[in-house]
C-alpha cells in the first residue's frame, strides 16, 4: 500500500477514486503520567511519556486507516492527513484520513 501526503505518486496513474480511507484512535491518559507530567511542567522539557502516547495512537489510526482501504481494493491512499481533537477531558481521538485510489 503506498501511502503519501501528496495528491498523486510519480510514474502512476490513478484511474478510479475509490473514497475516503480514514481510522482513528481515541486514547485517555493515565493518573501516573499525568502526575509526572505535572512535575515536568514545573521544570520543563519534553513529556516523554505523552509523545509514547500520541506515536502509538498515530500508528494506530494509520493502520486502521490502511486497513479501510483496504477493504476498498486500493492500491494507495493519497492527500493523507491526520487530525486531532478532544473527545471529553483527558481524552483525545487522532484521525488519520485520505483518498482511496486504484492505479492502471
Amino acid at each position: 500500500m503506498i501511502i503519501s501526503t501528496t495528491d498523486k505518486v510519480p510514474n502512476k496513474e490513478i484511474i478510479e477514486i475509490l473514497g475516503i480511507a480514514r481510522g482513528n484512535s481515541v486514547r485517555a491518559r493515565h493518573i501516573g503520567r499525568d502526575i509526572f507530567a505535572g512535575l515536568k511542567n514545573i521544570v520543563g522539557g519534553e513529556i516523554n511519556e505523552y509523545t509514547k502516547l500520541l506515536e502509538q495512537s498515530r500508528e494506530q489510526a494509520m493502520h486502521r486507516m490502511i486497513k479501510d482501504a483496504e477493504r476498498m481494493n486500493a492500491d494507495a491512499i493519497v492527500n493523507v492527513r491526520f487530525t486531532t481533537s478532544m473527545v471529553m477531558q483527558a481524552t483525545s481521538e487522532i484521525l488519520a484520513y485520505g483518498t482511496a485510489v486504484r492505479f492502471s
